[in-house]
């Protein structure tokens, strides 16, 4: 199921995912359940308003090295 993160074009994080998910960039989200409860409303808030398919990962640091990155991430979204 991670694998898909190395190769698909994505965002990173929560400000870059936010702002895709907003223009409806975004086909699916990833996020870390370990990401702050405020945080974790909010990005959740939006991808329910716009009906998006929500993966939830156990930690930031298994999404980071899912995504193949040397640093943890918050979210990332699968662009359209």
């Amino acid at each position: 199921m991670l694998e898909i993160l190395k190769h698909e074009k994505k965002t990173i994080g929560i400000k870059e995912t936010s702002k895709a998910m907003k223009q409806g960039k975004i086909r699916v989200l990833y996020i870390a359940d370990d990401l702050d409860n405020h945080l974790k409303k909010q990005i959740e808030d939006v991808a329910k308003d716009i009906k998006l398919e929500v993966v939830r990962i156990e930690s930031k640091r298994k999404l980071g090295v899912a995504c193949g990155i040397d640093v943890s991430a918050s979210a990332v979204g699968i662009l359209k």
